[in-house]
């Protein structure tokens, strides 16, 4: 195979990903919503959680996306130094958003900023956007994507806190952006939680907080702890589904830290809505997909 032909191959692979994730949620998201809908008793949010399982079977059954926000498309890449397509590998990636933006169809949210013109392809300056992390002595490429939607970008904030504020004032900052702004961004929410330095790092790690399994948990027990007791927290506010009350305001709590100055505590929320579109797929040297957040797709047929 040509070094264009392999380019093609993954691109068309990836384009197909892209919209499927458009109208199939992952399997993750499926088995939490069914669970936290088993758990209600009212009426409404029962009601609301059944309508969410219609909204996914008629995607599904029409072939359209599940929510009309398809969302800006972000991709998180864990790339080996030896994948062979590592030097085309953004370029592909953009070609294959364009390519499934007229195939899902997605709807065109690519606005360029200053100039405000709609570019209609889902690609712009910048966008799609893509996170990097190089992987030395390795053949794979591993790539989650995202479906970043207005509403659930919403209550997106980062900050820089006193170190004097502590745990308590990032319990905070988390319950705050939850009561201003969590109600516009289609619950239950998937929640994102960064903690670093600085607003930038603390913002990258809350986004990257989104790509875990619902139910897993940071590996640091102190962490893990906190977001147990954050979920509490955020579901006691009873937003409930689509904001109407309820139970569960939250599928769950992804915290991701690492170390920090001693003088700051930067924290950063990002929140998935409950149409949590996002995928994860890795790619071996020989461009064999495997996908294991869906067990409704097969990239290699």
């Amino acid at each position: 195979m040509t070094r264009e032909e392999s380019v093609k191959l993954m691109t068309d692979k990836m384009a197909k990903f892209v919209a499927h994730i458009a109208k199939k949620l992952p399997d993750d998201v499926v088995a939490k919503l069914e669970e936290l809908g088993a758990q209600e008793n009212a009426a409404l949010p029962k009601v609301l959680y059944e309508t969410m399982t219609k909204n996914q079977n008629l995607a599904v059954a029409l072939d359209r996306p599940s929510c009309q926000d398809t969302g800006v498309l972000q991709f998180w890449v864990k790339c080996g130094t030896r994948f062979p397509l590592i030097d085309d590998l953004e370029a592909l990636l953009k070609e294959a958003v364009v390519q499934a933006t007229f195939a899902a169809p997605l709807r065109h949210n690519s606005v360029e900023t200053f100039d405000e013109y709609n570019t209609k392809r889902n690609v712009g300056k910048g966008t799609p956007t893509v996170f990097w992390d190089i992987v030395p002595n390795s053949d794979q490429c591993e790539i989650y994507a995202y479906m970043a939607g207005g509403g659930c970008t919403l209550p997106g904030k980062a900050m820089v806190l006193m170190p004097g504020a502590g745990y308590e004032g990032i319990t905070d900052f988390v319950l705050d952006q939850m009561t201003s702004y969590g109600l516009n961004a289609c619950p239950p929410l998937l929640v994102g939680v960064g903690v670093a330095t600085s607003v930038e790092t603390a913002a990258l790690l809350s986004k990257k907080a989104l790509m875990r399994p619902i139910g897993s948990h940071n590996e640091n027990e102190n962490a893990a702890k906190m977001e147990k007791l954050l979920e509490d927290g955020i579901n006691a506010i009873g937003l409930g589904p689509q904001g109407m009350g309820g139970k569960f305001s939250v599928m769950g709590v992804n915290i991701e830290n690492t170390a920090r100055h001693p003088s700051t505590i930067g924290v950063a929320v990002n929140v998935g809505c409950w149409s949590h579109r996002r995928g994860h797929v890795v790619f071996d040297k020989d461009l064999n997909a495997t996908v294991d957040t869906h067990s409704t797709v097969d990239l290699n047929q």
